[in-house]
């Protein structure tokens, strides 16, 4: 069996929650969707929750709740999933990127501003939340001020992380919170997401959008019928369903378990890797935690005068399957049209060329991890002279 560099673990606990609903007579649209946004908004401190089908969904509607003209841009970082830059294009407007910081690999706060000053057209800031470490986002939320912008936290690495020992840091200095439920995330709901805002405008757009944009009230009611309803937009079918919040619910009361397990594993690789020249664990930035959804190993493949897709292929006959995290988003061809350079993002292409994901995830063993740091070192040390 192939080690991942992700994985879910689920307990009876959350098998007899997800039965217990499939027992009952809602399945979907009922009230566990109620009760697991009440739980997400207690958590990370937020007025407002809509659950949805998946983070794709999460970030395609909150661009579209800003109600932004077409061809206006979002700044982000190119080191992210797909999904960020594909949901900008959704919504018909036009992502422009920023290099990373080269401590923590979130965006870079002076290039940020460099480019809102020469850039008027763009109107919001997506900050990814990379590998699980924050991005700086006080530094950020006074850019959202003095170049009157929104600001979009993609979350979904970072939930259960802190700023100054806060969990509720995305509520002090966000507009819009974003996260993804996936298996390879801190906690799951098989396929899901949700948007967390204190905006009142905000969340009652999602709620419409989230349900085929469907209005029905005791006014329609009364001038049509009990049955009819009124659809005033084009709406989607982004919900999220009770089987799956009664899963999240009870992922949820584990996740502070789950990220303290992460940071275990993450404290003993660091130990181990750090030993070795020629690579690089991940830093943390002081007043800032980190929460490892992953653990992005550096490896100074042109110094030891070694092929990474050889080391990959390598390490796979040793069952272990690596991953990086990501290749550029300027690299990937639905982008070409917009014409992006390589030489812009010079950390992002030296942290692209040694870039390794190693597996972290809650039920990975000591052994295991033992086996996965001999073996990275013991096939490293064959290339060392």
């Amino acid at each position: 069996m192939y080690i991942t560099y992700g994985k879910h673990y689920l307990d009876k606990k959350d098998i007899r929650a997800v039965i217990k609903v499939l027992k009952s007579s809602n399945l979907t649209q009922g009230i566990t969707v109620n009760n697991f946004e009440k739980k997400l908004k207690k958590y990370f401190g937020f007025n407002h929750c809509s659950v949805l089908s998946n983070g794709t969904a999460a970030l395609h509607l909150a661009i579209k709740s800003l109600n932004l003209k077409n061809n206006e841009k979002i700044l982000t970082s190119p080191l992210t999933f797909v999904s960020t830059a594909s949901s900008i294009l959704m919504n018909n407007l036009k992502p422009e990127f920023v290099d990373i910081d080269a401590n923590d690999y979130t965006i870079d706060l002076d290039k940020t501003e460099n480019v809102l000053k020469k850039n008027k057209n763009i109107k919001a800031i997506i900050g990814v939340d990379y590998a699980g470490h924050p991005c700086d986002w006080k530094s950020l939320n006074y850019l959202k001020k003095k170049y009157r912008i929104w600001l979009i936290n993609d979350n979904c690495h970072a939930m259960g992380s802190k700023i100054d020992g806060s969990l509720k840091y995305t509520s002090k200095y966000c507009d819009i919170v974003t996260q993804s439920y996936h298996p390879v995330k801190s906690f799951t709901t098989g396929e899901g997401g949700s948007i967390l805002t204190n905006i009142y405008d905000i969340n009652e757009k999602i709620q419409k959008f989230r349900n085929h944009c469907m209005v029905k009230n005791s006014k329609i009611s009364k001038r049509f019928g009990i049955w009819r309803y009124q659809v005033d937009n084009i709406g989607y079918n982004y919900r999220l369903t009770d089987i799956q919040s009664a899963l999240g619910i009870s992922q949820l009361r584990k996740l502070n378990k789950f990220i303290k397990k992460r940071r275990e594993i993450a404290s003993f690789y660091d130990q181990e890797f750090k030993k070795n020249e020629f690579l690089s664990i991940p830093k943390v930035k002081k007043g800032f935690s980190h929460s490892y959804h992953l653990y992005p190993l550096l490896i100074d493949f042109k110094s030891l005068k070694l092929d990474k897709k050889i080391f990959f292929k390598e390490m796979l006959k040793k069952k272990l399957k690596l991953q990086v995290h990501y290749t550029p988003l300027y690299k990937q061809k639905f982008l070409k049209h917009l014409k992006f350079e390589s030489k812009n993002f010079p950390i992002t292409e030296q942290f692209y060329e040694k870039e390794v994901s190693i597996p972290i995830f809650y039920n990975l063993g000591k052994s295991t991890q033992k086996k996965i740091i001999f073996s990275i070192n013991n096939y490293l040390d064959k290339y060392v002279k």
